[in-house]
């Protein structure tokens, strides 16, 4: 088991860490990918949606939930928030650049006011293969391209052009180092190193 350091200055006395669960929905595997890596850096329970839905996530201090940006929102969220927890941490993963994206909209389509104001949210950049997309994805990405393409050059971001230029191969932004932030964050809100 291991324990977090005595911040109390009692006499030797070792506190277990608490219990934390990383949840996660991937439909392509980014998710899947940048879960199992905050699960390991934080030695926490990885459970897929399926998993967490017949898991009683009360059993832990802390769930780490994991989803896909899609239109609709972020991929399996409604599962988990119905589900009853003390804290909760939300990773996003898109395709976009969270530096320049703004995903206000998105998250206000998954969270209450009061719920948003609750969870701390961070967001990753995934991939996209679309020789591996389904139906309704491919439909969407070539919807989406075929927008970009009617506007005109000085209305496009650089973003914008990026998804031009790459529409249709296999991009990939996952990296490891970008789970720094949240293991940080979380590893301070439960007291380890």
């Amino acid at each position: 088991m291991m324990v977090q350091k005595n911040t109390n200055n009692a006499p030797n006395r070792l506190q277990p860490i608490r219990k934390i669960a990383v949840t996660y929905k991937s439909q392509y595997g980014t998710t899947k990918q940048y879960a199992g890596w905050i699960a390991q850096e934080l030695n926490a329970t990885l459970l897929e949606l399926s998993e967490a839905k017949n898991t009683d996530l009360t059993r832990y201090d802390l769930i780490i939930h994991g989803g896909g940006l899609y239109a609709g929102g972020i991929g399996g969220l409604k599962t988990v928030l119905k589900k009853s927890h003390k804290s909760l941490v939300v990773f996003t993963v898109g395709l976009a650049d969270p530096k320049t994206a703004d995903y206000f909209e998105i998250l206000k389509m998954g969270f209450t006011e009061e719920q948003l104001s609750q969870t701390k949210v961070f967001h990753l950049r995934g991939g996209i293969d679309y020789s591996k997309l389904n139906f309704l994805h491919k439909g969407m990405m070539a919807a989406r391209h075929k927008y970009f393409n009617m506007k005109s050059p000085a209305e496009l971001s650089e973003e914008d052009k990026e998804f031009i230029t790459t529409y249709g191969d296999k991009v990939d932004f996952v990296d490891k180092v970008e789970i720094e932030p949240l293991v940080a964050y979380v590893r301070g809100k439960i007291g380890i190193e």
